[in-house]
């Protein structure tokens, strides 16, 4: 079965860090897409070992990824 669930990617130092907001799971890589790739990998690790009671409570089905505009100030 497929399912569809959300990939946040991030620069962090040299590498990139990947999360999957659903299942609060990261991972990293050195570029997007083997962050991506080593994120996908941890997910499915996780679905095939994981107690369906632990996925139940753990998989958050409503994910809202909007802007967020705040006042920062000056910057340096």
């Amino acid at each position: 079965m497929l399912k569809t669930l959300t990939a946040t990617i991030l620069r962090e130092g040299n590498g990139f860090v990947s999360i999957c907001s659903e299942l609060d799971i990261a991972s990293q890589g050195d570029t997007v897409e083997e962050a991506r790739k080593n994120l996908r990998e941890a997910v499915e690790l996780f679905f095939e070992t994981a107690h369906p009671n632990e996925i139940a409570h753990r998989l958050n089905s409503e994910i809202y990824i909007t802007p967020l505009e705040v006042e920062i100030g000056q910057i340096a």
